[in-house]
């Protein structure tokens, strides 16, 4: 009888450097790619402590209530707190963190919260740590980016029992460059499932849903979409003709779940459709995730996220 194999324990367990030639094949080919043990548990419990304290010790007397939607029920957030929140941490509700009568929390802050963004990777020296790592650096190169920037970062809470769905959408519409540069790190802090709104992937929709609309500030105040005049597909790629038989509805699409553990990094593709289900569950699905463009594309005054006066965080130096 062969001799069972035993994992190591977690702690002992060496995050990865770089993406083998598999995972970076993979992900051009699906769209996303999942890495586990990517934080060891030490870093984990490090970022799980930090999110612990933003969520307890922001005032809430001093808080405008700004809930965070995501266009399913409401208009999406468009107010000043949100709009001039690219160089701060600001703090934004779930919807049904609300009683429908009354308009007061029905929910203690800290478990009311939907997310916490955009510049903690700046500003939240953990979050800072994580963000700007070697693999992270290792990635971006190994994707082709020349100068990648770091634009926005995000602590995303999905609360038990109240955690907003989220619909299908690609984040190059909201992270629009011409042509679109956009990649998501998604990074687990807690196990993602089912029952706690994993992430869900339409596998290679990248290569066939172009961006064809983009989320901006609108003249008249508040936010948008606008039909995109610039690229659809990010710079050498073209789109990939449906087979016989695939829906052009992005609703059509086959959705394939990505439950993970806590310590996975999940690369995300701008133009692939992915989404998440509510949390109806007892268990909160906490999640840091940040974006990379590609700074050498146009980036313009249209888009709703503008960058800080020093402009947005280089993950490394140019080279020239």
């Amino acid at each position: 009888m062969a001799p069972s194999r035993v994992s190591p324990p977690p702690e002992s367990r060496t995050p990865p450097t770089n993406l083998t030639p598999e995972q970076l094949a993979s992900y051009q080919e699906n769209g996303y790619l999942l890495i586990p043990h990517a934080l060891s548990p030490r870093t984990i419990s490090t970022l799980l402590s930090e999110t612990n304290h933003l969520l307890t010790s922001f005032p809430l007397a001093s808080h405008p209530l700004t809930k965070f939607s995501t266009g399913e029920r409401a208009s999406h957030v468009g107010d000043t707190y949100f709009l001039t929140s690219g160089d701060q941490v600001r703090f934004f509700f779930e919807e049904d963190a609300f009683s429908p009568t009354t308009g007061h929390l029905t929910k203690p802050k800290h478990r009311a919260i939907n997310k916490i963004g955009h510049y903690l990777h700046e500003l939240s020296p953990p979050f800072r740590a994580a963000t700007f790592t070697p693999l992270h650096r290792a990635i971006a190169s190994a994707l082709g980016f020349r100068d990648p920037q770091v634009l926005q970062s995000m602590l995303i809470c999905k609360q038990p029992e109240i955690g907003g769905r989220v619909g299908p959408h690609q984040d190059s519409a909201f992270l629009y460059t011409d042509p679109p540069s956009a990649v998501g790190f998604w990074i687990a802090l807690e196990d993602a499932t089912v029952e706690n709104g994993c992430l869900s992937f339409a596998k290679g929709s990248h290569r066939r849903a172009a961006v064809e609309s983009r989320f901006v500030r609108k003249e008249g105040g508040g936010v948008g979409f606008e039909d995109v005049v610039g690229a659809g597909f990010p710079e050498g790629m073209e789109r990939r003709e449906r087979g016989v038989g695939e829906e052009e509805e992005e609703e059509k699409e086959k959705y394939e779940l990505g439950e993970v553990e806590a310590g996975t990094l999940v690369l995300i593709h701008g133009n692939l459709l992915h989404k998440s289900e509510r949390n109806l569950s007892a268990k909160s699905r906490f999640v840091y995730t940040f974006h990379v463009i590609e700074g050498e594309n146009e980036y313009d005054g249209r888009n709703w996220l503008q960058p800080p006066e020093k402009g947005f965080s280089r993950l490394y130096e140019r080279e020239v």
